[in-house]
């Protein structure tokens, strides 16, 4: 299981909720521009750590490079080589030669950004001495079944199972670029297929804008629900899938606390027991709604989607829990941690384990960390707090609502 992760916060919440790898983007050749993304300094942290428990991490350089890019390249790939990532997921056949010829000891990925649709062109990459390729967005099961076997074991495939889709085919979207001059192919969308529109000018009612409507409120016309094979695992590992990728390098620890778990307990429950597994989806769907999304579908797993994987009269989250804080340290049986959001002493809230238990715990008492001062509530934003609960909390256990 693939966790992404954009920050080192989000990191160590992959670490701790059950991945078996993480991918990171740099400052640089990073698809998410606006993510905070990690400095060197930072690789070589999250490397040690993960590397420390048995997970590895991937970096990614998955932007589609100009001529002025190359040279840049070249020196990214050299301290990338010295730092020594588990693999670089590329989509750049440019970028591609360039870190042949620099990286030892470190694999390449081919990213989905390649639209890599079929088994010759998985065979290609293998040939290049590619390790991995992580398959477009856009195939059936049945499709990623068949390269498999066409395949065998030569080279490892990974598949999106989890996350927001794009309606661009593996997310090479020229929206951004055309609309506002930021391109998603270097990294800077700007999501426009969130955005509501309009149609203008019909061949015969030139000048006319031409609402599309659904609703009184308008539509939006590009906007996917977000991906969800939860209750799919079985058929995902038995089609040959090495490696079930998770979306979400924007996204909060909660959100990467609670898919990174839940997806952990199925795959591990479908490995112990398949009865098991089967007998526990409804509270893998319960588990995975917490977070925020936008609606679910299983996009092309099993066949081209239609209109009822489209969200058209809005384009707003569902809102799941709430979530309240990661706990960065106990002392003395005071949990310390940045406030999301408000919530009040006397309130029942709920702390994640990594056994895929919620533990509910009781507010008793707070204080304003900075002040010192004992409050009753916390309304202010980022506020850091000091948190007596009845029961004591362990460093980076998550707390949230329990809806």
């Amino acid at each position: 299981m693939l966790i992404p992760a954009g920050d080192l916060a989000t990191f160590k919440i992959a670490v701790r909720y059950g991945a078996d790898a993480i991918y990171i983007g740099g400052e640089s050749f990073s698809l998410r521009a606006k993510a905070k993304n990690f400095t060197i300094d930072d690789m070589k942290e999250c490397i040690k750590l993960a590397h420390d428990k048995n997970i590895k991490v991937y970096i990614t350089a998955n932007i589609y490079a100009h001529n002025d890019d190359l040279e840049d390249a070249k020196e990214y790939f050299k301290i990338l080589n010295d730092i020594k990532p588990d693999a670089v997921l590329i989509s750049d056949l440019g970028l591609v030669a360039i870190a042949r010829s620099i990286f030892d000891g470190v694999d390449i990925h081919i990213s989905t950004q390649a639209n890599t649709t079929n088994y010759e062109t998985v065979k290609f990459y293998r040939d290049m001495g590619i390790k991995r390729v992580v398959l477009a967005r856009e195939l059936s099961l049945d499709e990623i079944k068949k390269i498999k076997d066409e395949v065998k074991d030569t080279v490892e495939i990974e598949t999106f199972v989890h996350g927001a889709m794009c309606i661009s085919y593996s997310g090479r979207c020229l929206l951004s670029a055309f609309m506002t001059g930021r391109s998603a192919n270097e990294g800077e969308c700007t999501h426009p297929c969130r955005w509501k529109y309009m149609l203008l000018e019909e061949e015969e009612r030139k000048g006319e804008y031409m609402p599309v409507m659904e609703t009184e409120r308008g539509t939006y016309i590009f906007n996917s629900k977000d991906l969800n094979m939860i209750e799919h695992i079985d058929k995902l590992i038995e089609a040959g899938i090495d490696s079930l990728k998770i979306e979400g390098r924007m996204k909060t620890a909660l959100y990467i606390a609670t898919v990174a778990r839940t997806y952990r307990k199925a795959i591990d429950d479908y490995y112990k027991d398949k009865n098991l597994y089967f007998a526990n989806i409804e509270k893998y769907k319960e588990e995975i709604a917490k977070c925020t999304y936008r609606e679910f579908t299983t996009g092309f797993y099993f066949g081209k989607p239609d209109e009822s994987t489209q969200i058209y009269d809005n384009n707003t989250y569902v809102v799941g829990a709430t979530y309240y804080g990661t706990v960065e340290r106990v002392d003395n049986e005071f949990a310390y941690f940045e406030q999301k959001n408000k919530f009040s002493v006397g309130d029942e809230l709920v702390v994640m384990k990594t056994d895929f238990s919620n533990l509910s715990v009781k507010v008793l008492e707070m204080y304003d960390e900075t002040t010192g001062e004992k409050i009753e509530s916390c309304p202010h934003s980022k506020q850091r707090l000091k948190v007596k609960f009845d029961k004591v909390l362990e460093e980076l256990d998550i707390i949230r609502s329990n809806a």
